[in-house]
């Protein structure tokens, strides 16, 4: 089994959820409604799921070993944290183009008190 596609869907600064994710399996499955989620300690990937009658959430899909668990979950985390790590550095590059703009206003202004 390989992940031939991962898209972060949408990504949350608010609350425990963090990203839902889309992947491909092998260019032949695809599974929505992946989330990543702030645990206690540390990120997680909980697999899409509903409640039942009962009330219960039940997974929809779910890997059945824990090898295929770890190559899901560390796949799904190095994508999330690539994007989180771009988001940033864009919003740093925004700021910085940013900062020079208002910089000559303000030697305008120690120029026009100087004359």
């Amino acid at each position: 089994m390989e992940i031939t596609d991962l898209k972060i869907r949408k990504m949350m600064t608010d609350g425990r959820l963090r990203a839902i994710v889309s992947i491909t399996l092998d260019q032949m499955l695809a599974v929505h409604d992946i989330k990543v989620v702030q645990g206690e300690n540390r990120l997680f990937v909980a697999m899409p799921s509903r409640k039942d009658e009962g009330g219960i959430f039940r997974d929809i899909v779910h890997p059945i070993s824990a090898g295929a668990r770890d190559y899901l979950e560390t796949q799904i985390l190095n994508a999330y944290q690539e994007q989180l790590a771009l988001m940033q550095a864009e919003a740093e590059l925004s700021a910085a183009e940013e900062a020079p703009a208002a910089e000559p206003a303000a030697d305008a202004e120690a120029s026009a008190d100087e004359i």
